[in-house]
């Protein structure tokens, strides 16, 4: 245990500071791909009665129209953010028809990319801006990437925390500079240690060939129908998901904010000639926002994000460097087709006690070759984790995965003790010990059952994943849902469409003048 971890948990088991770490808020953000009780990409429009996808809330599109965004507000308590979860998903079922929720990450039966139809956001100038994005992520990367299903994690510490760890810190830093300075110390360490996260939790081991239609190095059939790679675990964190090479140039610094801030604006303004050749505005119609490496912050996929709430037709980068870190976003997680939500609490508990694990823990500065060191990791334990003697780098030495994560979870024991404090049940170290057994046998991961399930049953993983989506969606119609929550959403999604016409109505500039001015924010 390093030095700076045992100073921190020192004073914090202090009996003045031990609830100082509980009511952190806690936030997901689910995407869900509509199907047909085929399998296929629903080709309906986001459902009217689910709301407005560019106003509401809680139930938007990403980049599909068929790829459902569930978004709950942030919570104090765990079971809060999934009982809200399970509210959309309850109230979506009910304006769904025959049509359901894909249970994985990873999509099926997509014989030809035009069949994913991009999400739509009516005629206002924010609307159209968000449809262009996505039609040029379509251009550069292809569509059927971006239908790839996730889940992000949002947390924050609570407000009382900081002070006082300003204080333990003896750091003379005005204290929203200080919170900013720690945010960013807690993404350097969850690049060095995020690897765990695919571990632990990766549940994208297969890919239907349909979607992989050329094999890559070292994937093996494993089906007659399904591609896989001997030890992966989520294939959507690998090569063939979100960590593609086009970014492979985009080198964001993290050692301090604006430092962050300022890589993320430099490849938001610097021209790319591949994406010039695909052009901007052709024959009348925008086929991107720009033609430089990216086209904003958003497109940047990185495991974790600083993030600051964004007034009205503000850049990201300008309301982080206005108002500093609000709170971080963890985008590591895949859908656990085994849960209907996709996730449950013993992953959010985990989560929470190591991101403060990351916050105590010291950080040096990550130069570019650590940042590579890093990026290594991660992509071996997403196409190779189970590999029982797999060596990933520490300090430009081979370290055991098994070694590495043992020393993690000792380290996180007396943190989830302390978010234990005054809970009966203990959630956190329950959480932490049934990941235990995990570590000492990559045979347990969720990324290895979904593959032996598979080979008892002789399941495809298309077949596998049509059948836990129709599990999914009988479970919630079949439990109770309140008139009151459902008068509560049906005038959420009228009140938003209301919002829409409002921004549609009062539209005053064109959309070119209007990305003009978004893009020239300074």
């Amino acid at each position: 245990m390093d030095k700076q971890l045992k100073y921190h948990l020192r004073w914090l088991t202090k009996s003045d500071y031990k609830m100082l770490l509980k009511g952190g808020k806690k936030g997901l953000e689910k995407e869900s791909l509509r199907i047909t009780p085929k399998g296929s990409i629903a080709q309906t429009s986001h459902p009217q009665s689910l709301g407005s996808a560019l106003t509401h809330p809680y139930i938007t599109t990403d980049y599909s129209e068929a790829l459902l965004e569930f978004v709950t507000p942030p919570c104090e308590q765990v079971e809060q953010t999934l009982d809200f979860l399970t509210h959309t998903h309850q109230f979506t079922y009910t304006n769904l028809n025959d049509e359901m929720l894909w249970a994985a990450s990873m999509p099926c039966a997509v014989t030809d990319e035009k069949e994913i139809p991009i999400a739509y956001y009516g005629t206002s100038n924010v609307g159209q801006m968000k449809h262009v994005y996505r039609r040029g992520l379509g251009y550069r990367y292809g569509r059927e990437m971006q239908i790839i299903a996730g889940i992000h994690f949002n947390y924050s510490l609570p407000e009382s925390f900081w002070p006082i760890l300003q204080a333990q810190n003896h750091s003379q830093l005005p204290l929203a500079h200080f919170i900013n300075k720690r945010y960013i110390h807690l993404l350097r360490n969850f690049h060095r240690l995020g690897w765990i996260i695919s571990y632990l939790f990766g549940a994208s081991p297969a890919v239907c060939q349909c979607f992989l239609k050329t094999p890559h190095k070292g994937f093996i059939h494993f089906d007659s129908s399904t591609y896989t790679l001997p030890y992966a675990t989520s294939l959507r964190m690998s090569d063939i998901g979100y960590k593609n090479d086009t970014q492979a140039g985009v080198d964001i610094p993290y050692n301090n904010l604006s430092e962050y801030i300022e890589g993320l604006t430099k490849a938001i303004e610097t021209p790319f000639p591949p994406y010039e050749k695909i052009g901007v505005e052709v024959d009348g119609s925008y086929r991107q926002l720009n033609a430089n490496v990216l086209q904003i912050e958003n497109e940047f996929y990185s495991f974790i994000r600083p993030k600051q709430i964004t007034q009205s037709g503000e850049k990201p980068t300008l309301a982080l460097k206005r108002r500093g870190v609000q709170y971080i976003e963890v985008r590591a997680l895949d859908i656990n087709p085994y849960e209907p939500l996709g996730v449950n609490q013993h992953q959010l508990y985990f989560l929470e006690a190591f991101l403060i694990l990351c916050l105590l823990k010291a950080s040096p500065n990550l130069d570019s070759n650590q940042r590579k060191e890093a990026e290594h990791n991660q992509r071996k334990v997403a196409c190779c984790g189970r590999d029982p003697v797999l060596n990933l780098q520490q300090n430009g030495e081979n370290t055991l995965l098994k070694t590495w994560a043992l020393e993690i979870y000792q380290e996180m024991e007396e943190i989830c003790s302390l978010l234990d404090q005054g809970l009966e049940d203990q959630p956190y170290t329950t959480a932490l010990t049934q990941q235990y057994p995990l570590i000492e046998d990559p045979d347990l991961t969720p990324s290895a059952q979904i593959l032996a399930e598979m080979k008892k049953t002789g399941r495809t993983f298309y077949r596998l994943a049509i059948d836990l989506s129709q599990q999914h969606a009988n479970y919630f119609k079949e439990i109770p849902f309140s008139q009151d929550k459902m008068e509560y959403f049906t005038q959420l999604a009228q009140t938003s469409w209301q919002k829409q016409r409002h921004m549609e109505a009062t539209d005053t500039l064109s959309f070119k003048e209007y990305l003009a001015h978004y893009l020239a924010q300074k």
